[in-house]
């Protein structure tokens, strides 16, 4: 029997129709022509499946769709060839039909196929959907809303009096910021590389997206040597006009420091601006530095909430390709029954944070067993196996080997990625 909803990768001249599904999905409306550029520009048609339902009487029949963007991630002690899944989206009028089951399966099997990006990873609009095909909850993320006053710094953080400060518009300043977060991304788990069209993606600030707000504006701390860290906001003016009292807002939408003097300057510079009534942040790594850096912590209202869902690929490369904290030799049971060749039983052996790894099939008997959405909330270091075996999500038929593998797989800092892709 033929399929209802055969799927293909779209061509160039479908991305009109093949964008109109995740409109409606997400209950959006067209780009403006200046916006529908920048998306086209970083756009893979090869690597965008669409589902097709060629009873439509009308138009293209694109009924859902899963799209990769092609990019490099920070892991544990590596960079590596990441599939940033996006563009997931089915018709109302086609919900529950299994489209969607269809197109991650045969997205999952095309990545494997193409044998160059051991992990996928996507940002989850609704959480219960993609542990199924195998994502696991990688990061978690932190907003912030400090009010008028709260944000003082502790006396005791670090300073610099060779550090200074400077406005820039964003754009003028790309190359600056794009060193900085360089940098940072050597180190930090969750970092996505960005080339020019990403940088410019994000510094796109249509004013009929601002909702009141000003444009996108920069803050960069820098001193003699070059740029060492920089703040994205935006600010809205507002006042009680009946009390003649100040209440604008200032929206913290990235900060990105190489050290703690420059992280310290740019949020007290920030976070002591006049005529505020609120300071927001969000997107920032659960134990952000900065709560930390506070007088008191509890200003800053954390509120917490999952972000990136990583999915292994191809475990062997996937686990030999990142580093470990601690040495470990454990014999792995996997299920994965979207990628079988995934699952069995696998020895890792790591020699520790800068030695050798190795991940090979054995017929032994297991020492931890799990499955492959657990494998990948793990992968970036911020999930605790022993917190997934806390949860039932984990067992160890060998105990002991339980908190020595969790240890070896977590890692400093936690993984936090900035921006949604």
């Amino acid at each position: 029997m033929a399929d209802p909803y055969p799927i293909r990768p779209i061509t160039d001249d479908e991305f009109t129709a093949y964008h109109a599904v995740d409109e409606h999905a997400f209950h959006s409306g067209p780009p403006r022509e200046a916006q529908l550029q920048r998306m086209i520009q970083i756009f893979e048609a090869d690597r965008s499946l669409a589902a097709f339902d060629h009873a439509q009487s009308a138009g293209a029949g694109i009924v859902g769709t899963a799209g990769v963007y092609t990019f490099r991630m920070s892991v544990p002690g590596a960079v590596l060839p990441t599939a940033g899944v996006s563009y997931v989206a089915v018709l109302p009028t086609h919900r529950r039909r299994g489209i969607l089951r269809s197109l991650m399966r045969r997205q999952l099997t095309d990545i494997a196929a193409k044998g160059e990006e051991p992990i996928a990873a996507l940002w989850a609009s609704e959480t219960p959907l993609y542990g199924r095909y195998g994502y696991g909850w990688a990061t978690t993320q932190a907003s912030f809303a400090f009010r008028r006053g709260e944000g003082a710094l502790s006396p005791h953080v670090p300073s610099d009096p060779g550090l200074r400060l400077r406005i820039v518009e964003p754009t003028a300043a790309a190359a600056e910021l794009a060193k900085v977060y360089d940098t940072v991304l050597q180190t930090q788990p969750g970092f996505f590389t960005r080339n020019d069209v990403w940088w410019e993606r994000f510094f796109n600030d249509p004013e009929e997206d601002r909702q009141g707000f000003s444009p996108q504006r920069c803050v960069l701390a820098e001193d003699d040597s070059g740029p060492r860290g920089y703040a994205l906001y935006r600010a809205q003016g507002r006042w009680d006009e009946d009390r003649f009292l100040p209440e604008s807002l200032l929206d913290v939408r990235e900060l990105v420091a190489a050290d703690p003097a420059a992280r310290a300057a740019l949020w007290r510079d920030l976070l002591s601006r006049d005529l505020l009534s609120e300071i927001t942040a969000r997107l920032r790594p659960v134990d952000d530095p900065v709560l930390y850096q506070l007088s008191d912590p509890r200003r800053a209202r954390p509120t917490v909430h999952d972000g990136l869902w990583v999915r292994v690929i191809d475990l062997p490369a996937a686990l030999t390709r990142r580093a470990y904290s601690c040495p470990v030799d454990v014999v792995l049971e996997v299920r994965d029954e979207l990628l079988p060749g995934n699952a069995g039983r696998w020895r890792l052996r790591a020699a520790g944070p800068d030695g050798g790894v190795t991940c090979e099939r054995t017929t032994d008997p297991a020492d931890v067993a799990l499955g492959i959405a657990e494998l990948g909330a793990a992968y970036l270091g911020g999930t605790r196996l022993a917190a997934l075996a806390a949860a039932g999500l984990v067992t160890a038929p060998r105990p002991s080997a339980l908190p020595r593998l969790s240890a070896a797989m977590s890692w400093d800092p936690s993984p936090w990625c900035p921006r949604i892709f």
